[in-house]
């Protein structure tokens, strides 16, 4: 049986080198730029102190990435609003959809509800129900929930059949658990990485990427983070500029792989600012706006998933609050525009990330699947003007 690698978020690139020797590896490329450190700083807002979904306080993400002799290049990928126990203290959440080619498990009890109980898993197509085994099995032994007789496992998913052979299934229940239980609030790893370690983007290799913004204090001084697992196609857009996959190829003396505008995406959403779960819908159908302006149409073969969710201690849905009723004061929709501007960006740039920091991943099939050639990116804004 091949030897299998699982590689938790933060591991050093020496001490990985140790475990796997020589194997095929794939993992965040830490060598490449984010986009903001080219200039690619879309938007009016700035970014919090990580520019990552993790600003936004109590946010924590963890990520496993299975590696398996030659064919298997997959993972998960863990959200946790906050650190205690989410399914006592639910948070409010919303849940939009694009075009529906996909899967995300739990979002109609999210929708009648409005309101998030578990961990947020990423992983591939057909591993959707192992994760969400993993999710209902850490969520049953938290203290606390020794009476807990349903939970409602929220889990979505890309297909990452171009690199990963899916159909082995490699992905279990012990790694959603592994990858919850490795969950930390600090800097994100991005790129070829947990749920995106087999994805493609834009014909380039996709992958995890992560982005938020601070609204000013006369905007109510809110954090938006967004994470996103980037799996699609279309005609791929940087700051405006269509990047010609011809022109792109010959910066880098390699190709894109079968380049299609079908594919997937999904989009969580964190924030601190005080919402309802109506208003939580309407912000995670803004975060398509930012999907749009990278060149994605949504496609048929498309699957687009948003889910956001607040933080805010005084709108969270704590036992005492369920059970007596308790009156909410949430923000109100005439001051909700910024925030719809701060996802905006927040997902444009998320994306950026995903693409710029993917390494080369040679999966199924022996295909090399390319990271983009960030070096040509950078060549052709500059050329238009667009950064310095």
């Amino acid at each position: 049986m091949p030897a299998r690698y699982l590689i938790p978020t933060g591991i050093s690139r020496a001490l990985l080198t140790l475990f796997v020797l020589s194997a095929p590896l794939a993992f965040g490329n830490d060598d490449d730029p984010r986009a903001r450190e080219v200039g690619v700083a879309p938007g009016i807002y700035e970014p919090g102190r990580l520019n990552a979904i993790t600003d936004v306080a109590g946010v924590k993400v963890g990520q496993v990435s299975i590696i398996e002799g030659d064919d298997i290049r997959t993972g998960v990928t863990a959200i946790l609003p906050h650190g205690g126990n989410l399914y006592q203290d639910k948070v409010p959440a919303g849940y939009a959809q694009g075009n529906g080619y996909g899967k995300m498990m739990g979002t109609t009890q999210v929708i009648e509800l409005g309101e998030l109980e578990t961990p947020v898993l990423l992983t591939n197509t057909l591993s959707v129900a192992e994760a969400a085994a993993g999710s209902i099995e850490w969520t049953l032994a938290q203290p606390g929930n020794e009476r807990v007789r349903s939970v409602n496992a929220v889990v979505g998913e890309t297909n990452d059949a171009n690199i990963n052979n899916i159909r082995a299934r490699a992905v279990q229940a012990e790694h959603a658990i592994e990858a919850i239980s490795a969950a930390t609030d600090g800097a994100v790893d991005e790129g070829s990485v947990g749920a995106a370690m087999g994805t493609v983007t834009f014909g380039w290799k996709g992958g995890i990427g992560t982005s938020s913004r601070v609204l000013p204090e006369a905007d109510g001084g809110f954090t938006v983070g967004v994470l996103v697992q980037t799996n699609y196609g279309g005609e791929l857009h940087i700051m405006g500029v269509p990047m010609s996959p011809d022109a792109l190829a010959s910066a880098a003396q390699r190709v894109p792989q079968d380049p299609t505008p079908d594919g997937s995406i999904m989009i969580i959403i964190a924030t601190d600012a005080p919402l309802s779960d109506r208003n939580l819908h309407r912000l995670a159908s803004r975060s398509f706006l930012g999907l749009a302006r990278t060149g994605s149409a949504m496609s048929n073969g498309s699957g687009d998933y948003a889910l956001a969710f607040s933080t805010a201690e005084t709108v969270r849905r704590t036992p005492e609050r369920r059970e007596q009723g308790h009156t909410i004061e949430a923000w109100p929709n005439d001051l909700m525009t910024p925030l719809f501007q701060a996802v905006v960006e927040a997902t444009e740039e998320a994306i950026y990330n995903a693409l710029f920091k993917a390494s080369d991943v040679r999966g199924v099939n022996g295909d090399q699947h390319p990271q983009l050639p960030v070096g040509g990116v950078i060549q052709i804004l500059r050329e238009r003007g667009v950064i310095e």
